[in-house]
């Protein structure tokens, strides 16, 4: 399985390249469901093209968004309604987040640019009491164990791909267009990390190699 599975990949990279679709916004309606129905500030790490962004303004008061890559922003502002409540910079997210606090806080496939122990502590601090973090994240896969759970994901990984580019060739959409980094840490080494330094953080391995993490501040 360890020696196949790499090839299996690579075949899965060439399929995908060809019938791209965005695995982190398959999570994004997942993560408005954990979130209150109005909030008054939010927070988006890591925006990207503004896709989560955009969403969470639908039920919040502001939203910023903030993304190391400039052309990103750019794009992510190109692709805002300027009457949207939702606010793109450019920023490193540990020193730049404009002063909280903030009701939600939400990372999708970006912490792992980051030294984690210190963005979770950065995100602790800028939430609001009662406020929620959600981050959803990639891992280094580990030998046996964890390619076996992610094996489960390939065959649903080629059907969505196919049904959202409806059988067709088609270009990468702006929100795959930002800078990529892979994953060094496992995801035993992530909620160890996790329960450090945010004490009752829920998490969870996803499907399409993916885990969520969930925190509530008292």
């Amino acid at each position: 399985m360890t020696t196949l599975l790499p090839r299996i990949m690579r075949a899965l990279e060439q399929f995908h390249a060809t019938h791209p679709w965005d695995h982190n916004a398959h999570y994004h309606r997942w993560i408005l469901r954990r979130l209150p129905r109005r909030i008054n500030r939010a927070l988006d790490v890591g925006s990207g093209s503004g896709d989560l962004a955009r969403l969470l303004a639908s039920q919040a008061g502001t939203v910023h968004g903030i993304d190391a890559d400039p052309t990103i922003v750019d794009r992510a502002r190109e692709l805002t309604d300027p009457a949207a409540p939702a606010t793109f910079a450019v920023g490193d997210a540990l020193k730049d987040v404009p002063p909280g606090p903030y009701d939600v806080i939400t990372c999708v496939a970006t912490i792992h640019h980051m030294p984690f122990g210190d963005a979770l502590t950065c995100f602790r601090q800028h939430l609001a009491p009662g406020g929620t973090l959600v981050v959803v994240g990639v891992y280094r896969p580990q030998p046996r164990s964890d390619y076996l759970i992610d094996a489960v994901a390939i065959p649903a990984n080629v059907a969505m791909a196919w049904i959202k580019n409806k059988g067709r060739r088609a270009p990468r959409p702006a929100s795959m267009t930002a800078p990529t980094r892979p994953a060094t840490m496992t995801f035993a080494d992530i909620v160890r990390g996790a329960h450090e330094a945010l004490p009752g953080s829920r998490l969870r391995r996803r499907l399409f190699w993916r885990y969520t993490l969930v925190w509530h501040r008292h």
